[in-house]
């Protein structure tokens, strides 16, 4: 097992005593860092390389003795349900990474995930072995063993964000932070309190031996992928399963959110369907209650039905619960047959536990609540300098894009990085600046590449910043969309003379649990019926100033952005390959260049000739060369 350790820059543990080492500091009872990591899982460690690449001066807490640990006991199966595609039949790094959902970012090839699993849906082991090698080959500062236990907040006019957080660990050591970034999951089991309760096994702790459930019938509060993934494990040997819960079933497949029903859990929708005994039922779990009897068979029941004779007629009773029963009077109520066993499976939360009253973090609203709120930049929306890193800050694109997993969370987590880079250390926002000639080919190149903006679709999104008279453009990769008002005070970047913003989205009346995802005329192919393109595809925004907080906020429902001056959807694409010459990068093309009043064509030499002699304004490709000495598909006509 790694052992814990920190690093000489930070200070030295003696004695059970932190010693400062920084700037000379007399010693005290605590170590000052300039950032806290708490967690060493897939987001702690992310944050982590990117802070190590930088050279700054941090620390990451993890109260086990390995990277990763959540992934030692879950999922509890074993089959991780985040997809490891080796093969694309391309070599492309980027490009791979849109189909690669377990690889953290680095600079080292030896740690993609394709070299430590062959299977598409990886066991959870190999994630485990994979997130220890890479905290010891990018030597990442984790100190394991060391859990956080309280979280306080100390003003100080001095400190960067104004105060300083103070953490507390299992020892009563202290750690002084001046940015505190917070990777330790969503891992709080969801338990709610009932009558009969005390009679349900959890998730966590319930048996995986199918052996366990022979001739069992059981009864799972849930219907998410743990719930299903434990009816999968299971439906073989039992006389049937039941599946509760008071949201509606949503799949995959027909919301396009990677965190809903998989097919690789929904065999128990297969025999519910084909009525083999097992079903779904919709109920409030708060109404229900769990009743052992003499011979130890558990009844499940709702409060109304026991408190009324009629219970149908009880207007408090949901329609959800409705469904539990039947007709009025009758007796032949859904539930009626008693249970071996009952499972919860319903999820987990945020641990707000550690926190003070001051430095707790405000919970998210509604069906929200089980994460921390935060801004579209990550940071808690009532305490800076406080960032919610990894699984915990899905808040921002809650059923959504992938905010919630290792392939969305890894670039999230670097986009808050080039934030604290330039609100700390004067380092702006990662841009390449080109002449506006080459504007069409980089838009081009990045919208069959990035994987950044494919995974975190309507949540990050390509900026460009135009220049005077449109001669040049500042190019910048994943931006938070939402955090566009504040453009320049998170990257040190103006957009003065008009910007266009490159996202990536679906179909707003496509991406529904009722939707018939499998429809005959589910696609679109003619360019210029593209707004009506159901399934993901660029789609670029043309503004002529930076849109504000107000507009931000009164923007069209479902939509990521405000209003533009102009919008452009290019056709969605059978193989997301959005390279052809007529049906994608002609419209583009023209597109940029109405909205830029000029000539975006790249020219052979012997045609700017021909220009300078007869024309008076010569093409931007004439005036500041093109790419390759040809066009972009080496016709200049396109």
């Amino acid at each position: 097992m790694p052992a814990s350790w920190v690093s000489s820059t930070l200070g030295t543990l003696v004695a059970g005593v932190v010693l400062a080492s920084v700037c000379g500091a007399e010693p005290s009872n605590f170590l000052h860092l300039d950032y806290c990591v708490i967690g060493a899982g897939p987001g702690g460690l992310q944050i982590a390389y990117f802070l190590q690449q930088s050279h700054r001066q941090y620390l990451v807490f993890e109260r086990s003795d390995v990277s990763g640990s959540f992934f030692v006991r879950y999922p509890r199966h074993r089959k991780l349900i985040s997809i490891n595609k080796r093969y694309t039949g391309k070599q492309n790094k980027e490009f791979n990474l849109r189909h690669d959902w377990n690889s953290l970012l680095g600079h080292d090839d030896n740690l993609l995930y394709k070299h430590y699993s062959k299977d598409f849906f990886p066991h959870a082991d190999t994630m485990v072995h994979y997130l220890n090698d890479f905290t010891r080959i990018f030597a990442l500062k984790v100190q394991y063993n060391t859990e956080i236990k309280r979280i306080e907040v100390e003003r100080d006019s001095e400190a960067w964000n104004g105060h300083h957080f103070f953490l507390t660990d299992q020892n009563h050591h202290h750690y002084r932070c001046s940015v505190l970034l917070v990777a330790t999951g969503v891992w709080v089991p969801n338990v709610p309190d009932f009558p009969g309760s005390q009679h349900v096994e959890g998730y966590e702790n319930v048996s995986v031996d199918p052996t366990d459930f022979v001739g069992q019938s059981v009864l799972i509060l849930g219907r998410g992928n743990a719930a299903l993934e434990t009816a999968d494990n299971i439906i073989g040997v039992t006389n049937f399963i039941h599946a509760v819960s008071r949201s509606r079933l949503r799949l995959a497949w027909a919301t396009h959110y990677v965190g809903d029903i998989r097919a690789v859990n929904n065999g128990l929708l297969d025999t519910y369907q084909l009525k083999s005994l097992d079903g779904l039922l919709e109920g409030d779990l708060s109404h229900i209650v769990i009743i052992r009897d003499k011979k130890g068979k558990l009844h499940l029941r709702l409060k109304h039905h026991l408190n009324r004779s009629n219970a149908s007629q009880d207007m408090s009773m949901t329609i959800h619960d409705q469904r539990l029963l039947s007709e009025e009077g009758a007796d032949n109520f859904a539930v009626r047959l008693p249970y071996d066993r009952v499972i919860r499976c319903l999820g987990w939360t945020f641990d707000f536990s550690i926190f003070s009253n001051v430095a707790m973090p405000q919970r998210g609203r509604g069906r929200m609540d089980k994460y921390p709120l935060v801004k579209a930049t990550y940071e808690a929306v009532n305490l800076p300098g406080m960032f919610i890193i990894g699984t915990a800050s899905h808040s921002v694109d809650y059923r959504k894009a992938a905010g919630g997993f290792i392939h969305g969370f890894r670039y999230t987590a670097r986009a808050v990085h080039r934030l604290l880079e330039h609100r700390h250390h004067g380092v702006h926002w990662p841009a390449t600046a080109l002449p506006v000639s080459q504007l069409t080919n980089v838009i081009t190149k990045r919208i069959n590449e990035a994987s950044g903006i494919y995974q975190m679709f309507s949540v990050l999104a390509d900026v460009v910043l135009l220049q005077k008279n449109a001669t040049q453009f500042e190019y910048l990769e994943e931006y938070p969309i939402g955090a566009l008002p504040h453009l320049w005070q998170n990257t040190g970047k103006k957009a003065e003379n008009g910007l266009f913003v490159i996202n990536l989205e679906y179909g707003s009346n496509f991406s529904k649990p009722e939707a018939d995802v499998f429809h005959p005329s589910r696609s679109v192919g003619d360019p210029k019926h593209a707004w009506l393109s159901n399934f993901l595809h660029p789609v670029i925004y043309f503004y002529r100033h930076i849109p504000t907080e107000t507009e931000m906020t009164q923007r069209p429902k479902q939509w990521p952005l405000p209003r533009p001056s102009s919008i452009h959807h290019v056709v969605e694409d059978f193989l997301t390959d959005w390279t052809a010459a007529r049906a994608h990068i002609l419209p583009l093309r023209r597109f940029l260049e109405t909205c830029l009043h000029t000539d975006l064509r790249n020219y052979f030499a012997e045609s700017c000739f021909k220009f300078a002699l007869t024309q008076q304004h010569l093409p931007p490709s004439c005036r500041y060369g093109y790419l390759n000495g040809q066009g972009l598909l080496g016709n200049e006509s396109l």
